[in-house]
Protein backbone atom coordinates (compact mmCIF):
# COMPACT_ATOMS: atom_id res chain seq x y z
CA UNK A 1 0.00 0.00 0.00
CA UNK A 2 2.61 2.16 1.12
CA UNK A 3 4.78 1.63 -2.46
CA UNK A 4 1.76 2.34 -4.46
CA UNK A 5 1.13 5.77 -3.06
CA UNK A 6 4.86 6.19 -2.64
CA UNK A 7 5.25 5.44 -6.53
CA UNK A 8 2.30 8.13 -6.95
CA UNK A 9 4.25 10.69 -5.61
CA UNK A 10 7.56 9.64 -7.36
CA UNK A 11 5.90 9.91 -10.83
CA UNK A 12 3.87 13.32 -9.71
CA UNK A 13 7.59 14.57 -8.95
CA UNK A 14 9.06 13.59 -12.57
CA UNK A 15 6.26 15.16 -14.24
CA UNK A 16 6.46 17.84 -12.34
CA UNK A 17 10.70 18.30 -13.01
CA UNK A 18 10.11 17.00 -16.84
CA UNK A 19 7.14 19.99 -17.48
CA UNK A 20 6.73 23.66 -17.55
CA UNK A 21 6.80 24.14 -13.46
CA UNK A 22 10.33 22.32 -13.25
CA UNK A 23 11.45 25.55 -10.88
CA UNK A 24 8.51 23.97 -8.45
CA UNK A 25 10.66 21.15 -8.08
CA UNK A 26 13.69 22.40 -7.78
CA UNK A 27 12.46 24.24 -5.00
CA UNK A 28 11.12 21.07 -3.84
CA UNK A 29 14.08 19.55 -4.03
CA UNK A 30 16.03 22.71 -1.91
CA UNK A 31 13.32 21.78 0.92
CA UNK A 32 14.25 18.18 0.66
CA UNK A 33 17.81 18.89 1.33
CA UNK A 34 16.99 21.41 4.08
CA UNK A 35 14.48 19.02 5.86
CA UNK A 36 16.26 15.90 5.49
CA UNK A 37 17.09 15.16 9.15
CA UNK A 38 13.19 16.00 10.43
CA UNK A 39 11.73 12.14 10.30
CA UNK A 40 14.54 11.24 13.03
CA UNK A 41 13.60 13.97 15.08
CA UNK A 42 10.51 13.59 16.06
CA UNK A 43 8.42 14.07 12.57
CA UNK A 44 6.15 17.06 11.95
CA UNK A 45 2.56 15.48 12.71
CA UNK A 46 -1.02 17.35 12.22
CA UNK A 47 -3.91 16.73 13.64
CA UNK A 48 -5.95 18.04 10.81
CA UNK A 49 -4.29 14.95 8.68
CA UNK A 50 -4.64 12.45 11.10
CA UNK A 51 -8.54 13.06 11.42
CA UNK A 52 -9.36 13.19 8.39
CA UNK A 53 -12.67 11.58 7.65
CA UNK A 54 -11.74 9.18 5.36
CA UNK A 55 -9.85 7.29 8.05
CA UNK A 56 -12.75 6.86 10.33
CA UNK A 57 -13.75 5.01 6.98
CA UNK A 58 -10.58 2.53 6.94
CA UNK A 59 -11.25 2.08 10.09
CA UNK A 60 -15.16 0.99 10.02
CA UNK A 61 -14.32 -1.15 6.75
CA UNK A 62 -12.25 -3.87 8.20
CA UNK A 63 -13.36 -2.60 11.27
CA UNK A 64 -10.08 -1.83 13.60
CA UNK A 65 -10.56 -1.62 17.30
CA UNK A 66 -7.71 -0.69 19.60
CA UNK A 67 -7.92 -2.92 22.91
CA UNK A 68 -6.43 -0.96 26.64
CA UNK A 69 -5.61 -3.83 29.15
CA UNK A 70 -4.09 -1.50 31.38
CA UNK A 71 -3.40 2.42 32.32
CA UNK A 72 0.12 3.23 31.30
CA UNK A 73 1.51 6.28 33.08
CA UNK A 74 1.80 9.33 30.64
CA UNK A 75 4.82 10.07 33.31
CA UNK A 76 7.34 7.47 31.28
CA UNK A 77 8.30 6.85 27.64
CA UNK A 78 7.11 3.79 26.26
CA UNK A 79 8.51 1.34 23.25
CA UNK A 80 5.85 -0.90 22.09
CA UNK A 81 6.65 -3.80 19.79
CA UNK A 82 3.86 -4.05 17.59
CA UNK A 83 3.08 -7.72 16.34
CA UNK A 84 2.65 -9.27 13.45
CA UNK A 85 3.74 -7.33 10.58
CA UNK A 86 1.16 -8.88 8.25
CA UNK A 87 0.92 -7.34 4.62
CA UNK A 88 -0.49 -3.97 4.73
CA UNK A 89 0.37 -3.10 8.92
CA UNK A 90 -2.85 -1.72 9.20
CA UNK A 91 -3.95 -2.08 12.85
CA UNK A 92 -0.85 -0.29 14.11
CA UNK A 93 -1.54 2.32 11.01
CA UNK A 94 -5.36 3.22 11.99
CA UNK A 95 -4.80 2.88 15.88
CA UNK A 96 -1.45 4.47 15.81
CA UNK A 97 -1.67 7.26 12.78
CA UNK A 98 -5.64 8.50 12.84
CA UNK A 99 -8.50 9.21 14.56
CA UNK A 100 -8.42 9.99 18.75
CA UNK A 101 -8.71 6.31 19.76
CA UNK A 102 -4.75 5.95 21.47
CA UNK A 103 -5.51 9.02 22.40
CA UNK A 104 -8.81 8.88 24.30
CA UNK A 105 -7.57 5.48 25.82
CA UNK A 106 -4.17 6.39 26.87
CA UNK A 107 -4.42 10.01 27.21
CA UNK A 108 -1.40 12.20 27.68
CA UNK A 109 0.75 9.99 25.50
CA UNK A 110 1.91 10.90 22.10
CA UNK A 111 2.09 7.30 19.52
CA UNK A 112 5.13 7.46 17.08
CA UNK A 113 4.98 5.02 14.40
CA UNK A 114 8.37 4.36 12.96
CA UNK A 115 8.73 2.91 9.41
CA UNK A 116 12.08 2.07 6.98
CA UNK A 117 14.10 5.22 5.95
CA UNK A 118 13.35 4.93 2.79
CA UNK A 119 9.88 6.12 2.31
CA UNK A 120 11.61 9.54 3.60
CA UNK A 121 13.45 9.80 0.65
CA UNK A 122 10.51 9.81 -1.63
CA UNK A 123 8.73 13.12 -2.39
CA UNK A 124 5.58 14.34 -1.12
CA UNK A 125 4.91 11.66 0.34
CA UNK A 126 7.06 12.09 3.24
CA UNK A 127 5.24 15.01 3.92
CA UNK A 128 2.30 12.64 4.02
CA UNK A 129 3.81 10.05 6.13
CA UNK A 130 5.23 12.59 8.50
CA UNK A 131 1.51 14.32 9.42
CA UNK A 132 -0.08 11.25 10.10
CA UNK A 133 2.91 10.57 12.82
CA UNK A 134 5.06 8.47 10.88
CA UNK A 135 8.77 8.90 11.97
CA UNK A 136 11.68 6.92 10.54
CA UNK A 137 12.65 3.68 11.98
CA UNK A 138 16.74 4.68 12.41
CA UNK A 139 18.29 4.04 15.78
CA UNK A 140 19.03 8.12 15.67
CA UNK A 141 15.22 8.55 15.18
CA UNK A 142 13.59 6.24 18.29
CA UNK A 143 16.59 7.81 20.36
CA UNK A 144 15.26 11.15 19.58
CA UNK A 145 11.69 9.85 20.64
CA UNK A 146 12.68 7.58 23.73
CA UNK A 147 15.14 10.62 24.88
CA UNK A 148 12.40 13.05 25.22
CA UNK A 149 12.09 14.38 28.59
CA UNK A 150 9.26 14.44 30.63
CA UNK A 151 7.84 11.19 29.44
CA UNK A 152 4.36 10.90 27.62
CA UNK A 153 5.89 9.64 24.38
CA UNK A 154 5.64 6.16 22.87
CA UNK A 155 7.84 4.66 20.21
CA UNK A 156 6.10 2.16 18.00
CA UNK A 157 8.26 -0.73 16.44
CA UNK A 158 7.17 -3.24 14.53
CA UNK A 159 9.04 -5.88 15.48
CA UNK A 160 9.01 -8.78 12.76
CA UNK A 161 9.90 -6.08 10.04
CA UNK A 162 9.30 -6.84 5.99
CA UNK A 163 10.64 -9.68 6.40
CA UNK A 164 7.68 -11.04 8.27
CA UNK A 165 5.24 -9.73 6.02
CA UNK A 166 6.27 -12.84 3.72
CA UNK A 167 4.50 -14.72 6.84
CA UNK A 168 1.82 -12.97 6.74
CA UNK A 169 -0.88 -15.55 5.55
CA UNK A 170 -4.25 -16.18 7.10
CA UNK A 171 -4.47 -17.99 10.38
CA UNK A 172 -0.41 -17.49 10.41
CA UNK A 173 1.09 -16.98 13.97
CA UNK A 174 4.68 -17.45 12.82
CA UNK A 175 6.68 -14.17 14.48
CA UNK A 176 10.01 -13.13 13.10
CA UNK A 177 11.58 -12.25 16.57
CA UNK A 178 14.22 -14.45 17.98
CA UNK A 179 16.98 -12.40 16.52
CA UNK A 180 15.36 -9.37 16.81
CA UNK A 181 17.08 -7.50 20.13
CA UNK A 182 18.18 -4.16 18.86
CA UNK A 183 14.71 -2.31 20.29
CA UNK A 184 15.77 -4.39 23.85
CA UNK A 185 18.79 -2.78 23.16
CA UNK A 186 17.01 1.00 22.81
CA UNK A 187 15.17 0.08 25.66
CA UNK A 188 17.72 -0.47 27.91
CA UNK A 189 19.85 2.81 26.49
CA UNK A 190 16.93 5.18 27.23
CA UNK A 191 14.99 3.39 30.32
CA UNK A 192 11.96 3.26 28.25
CA UNK A 193 9.28 0.81 29.70
CA UNK A 194 8.62 -1.98 27.03
CA UNK A 195 5.18 -2.80 25.87
CA UNK A 196 4.28 -5.76 24.01
CA UNK A 197 1.19 -5.50 21.55
CA UNK A 198 -0.95 -7.84 19.34
CA UNK A 199 -3.01 -7.17 16.52
CA UNK A 200 -5.53 -10.52 16.43
CA UNK A 201 -6.63 -10.50 12.82
CA UNK A 202 -3.76 -8.72 11.03
CA UNK A 203 -2.60 -11.95 8.63
CA UNK A 204 -6.21 -12.74 7.90
CA UNK A 205 -6.46 -9.17 5.57
CA UNK A 206 -5.01 -10.80 2.12
CA UNK A 207 -3.79 -14.48 0.65
CA UNK A 208 -0.53 -14.88 -0.68
CA UNK A 209 0.83 -17.07 -3.04
CA UNK A 210 2.47 -20.31 -1.43
CA UNK A 211 5.80 -19.36 -0.30
CA UNK A 212 7.27 -22.21 2.23
CA UNK A 213 11.00 -21.62 3.02
CA UNK A 214 12.92 -23.00 0.65
CA UNK A 215 11.10 -22.72 -2.02
CA UNK A 216 12.89 -20.92 -5.30
CA UNK A 217 10.11 -17.77 -4.52
CA UNK A 218 10.55 -17.40 -0.87
CA UNK A 219 14.22 -17.45 -2.01
CA UNK A 220 13.50 -14.72 -4.43
CA UNK A 221 11.62 -12.88 -2.04
CA UNK A 222 14.14 -12.61 0.53
CA UNK A 223 17.03 -11.66 -1.56
CA UNK A 224 15.29 -9.30 -2.86
CA UNK A 225 14.16 -8.17 0.11
CA UNK A 226 17.70 -7.55 0.99
CA UNK A 227 18.54 -5.60 -2.15
CA UNK A 228 15.74 -3.20 -1.62
CA UNK A 229 15.30 -3.05 2.28
CA UNK A 230 11.47 -4.04 1.65
CA UNK A 231 9.70 -7.12 0.74
CA UNK A 232 7.55 -7.97 -1.76
CA UNK A 233 4.73 -10.30 -0.70
CA UNK A 234 2.27 -11.50 -3.66
CA UNK A 235 -0.60 -11.24 -2.14
CA UNK A 236 -4.48 -10.76 -3.46
CA UNK A 237 -7.57 -10.36 -1.85
CA UNK A 238 -11.18 -8.96 -3.26
CA UNK A 239 -12.31 -6.38 -5.94
CA UNK A 240 -14.38 -3.95 -5.60
CA UNK A 241 -17.50 -5.51 -6.69
CA UNK A 242 -16.74 -9.28 -6.18
CA UNK A 243 -14.82 -11.37 -3.72
CA UNK A 244 -12.98 -13.86 -5.96
CA UNK A 245 -9.90 -11.80 -6.69
CA UNK A 246 -8.27 -8.21 -6.27
CA UNK A 247 -6.34 -6.04 -4.09
CA UNK A 248 -8.74 -4.72 -1.68
CA UNK A 249 -7.96 -6.10 1.63
CA UNK A 250 -10.95 -8.54 2.71
CA UNK A 251 -12.80 -7.27 5.75
CA UNK A 252 -11.71 -9.33 8.87
CA UNK A 253 -11.74 -7.24 12.17
CA UNK A 254 -8.57 -6.60 13.67
CA UNK A 255 -8.32 -6.20 17.56
CA UNK A 256 -5.08 -4.67 18.41
CA UNK A 257 -4.44 -5.25 22.00
CA UNK A 258 -2.09 -2.94 23.80
CA UNK A 259 -0.05 -5.67 26.62
CA UNK A 260 1.12 -4.16 30.38
CA UNK A 261 4.52 -2.07 30.51
CA UNK A 262 7.55 -4.37 31.82
CA UNK A 263 9.45 -1.47 33.66
CA UNK A 264 12.69 -1.05 32.36
CA UNK A 265 15.62 1.12 34.47
CA UNK A 266 18.08 3.00 32.18
CA UNK A 267 21.19 1.29 31.43
CA UNK A 268 23.48 3.15 29.20
CA UNK A 269 25.70 0.02 28.42
CA UNK A 270 23.42 -2.64 29.08
CA UNK A 271 25.65 -6.44 28.48
CA UNK A 272 24.76 -9.45 26.28
CA UNK A 273 23.36 -11.13 29.39
CA UNK A 274 21.26 -8.31 30.14
CA UNK A 275 19.98 -8.10 26.83
CA UNK A 276 19.16 -11.05 26.69
CA UNK A 277 17.73 -12.16 29.64
CA UNK A 278 15.06 -8.76 28.97
CA UNK A 279 14.58 -10.32 25.46
CA UNK A 280 13.55 -13.61 26.84
CA UNK A 281 10.88 -11.75 29.45
CA UNK A 282 9.81 -9.83 26.28
CA UNK A 283 8.94 -13.43 24.65
CA UNK A 284 7.05 -14.43 27.61
CA UNK A 285 4.81 -11.46 28.02
CA UNK A 286 4.06 -11.07 24.84
CA UNK A 287 2.63 -14.83 24.78
CA UNK A 288 0.82 -14.41 27.61
CA UNK A 289 -0.82 -11.60 26.03
CA UNK A 290 -1.58 -13.80 23.08
CA UNK A 291 -3.18 -16.73 25.15
CA UNK A 292 -4.94 -14.49 27.51
CA UNK A 293 -7.00 -12.64 24.56
CA UNK A 294 -6.98 -15.57 22.00
CA UNK A 295 -9.97 -17.18 22.57
CA UNK A 296 -12.06 -13.62 22.77
CA UNK A 297 -10.80 -13.34 19.02
CA UNK A 298 -11.38 -16.68 17.28
CA UNK A 299 -8.17 -18.29 17.83
CA UNK A 300 -8.07 -21.96 18.51
CA UNK A 301 -7.12 -23.53 22.01
CA UNK A 302 -4.42 -25.53 20.61
CA UNK A 303 -2.80 -22.64 18.56
CA UNK A 304 0.24 -20.79 19.95
CA UNK A 305 2.39 -18.23 18.79
CA UNK A 306 5.70 -19.64 16.89
CA UNK A 307 8.73 -17.56 17.60
CA UNK A 308 11.36 -17.58 14.68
Amino acid sequence: FLSLVAEFCCGFFVILILGNFWFLAVLYLLWLYLDWATPCRGGRRSKWVRNWTVWKYFREYFPIHLIKTCDLNPNHNYLLGFHPHGVLVAGAFGNFCTGPSFKTLFPGLTPYLHIMPIWFGCPFFREYVMSAGMVSASKESVSYVLNKEGGGHASVIVIGGAEESLNAHPGSLTLNILKRKGFIKMALKHGAHLVPVFSFGENDLFKQVANPKGSWLRNVQEKLQKIMGFALPLFHARGVFQYSFGLIPYRQPIHTVVGSPIPVQRNLNPTTEEIEQLHALYLQKLRKLFEEHKKNYGIPEHKSLIFE
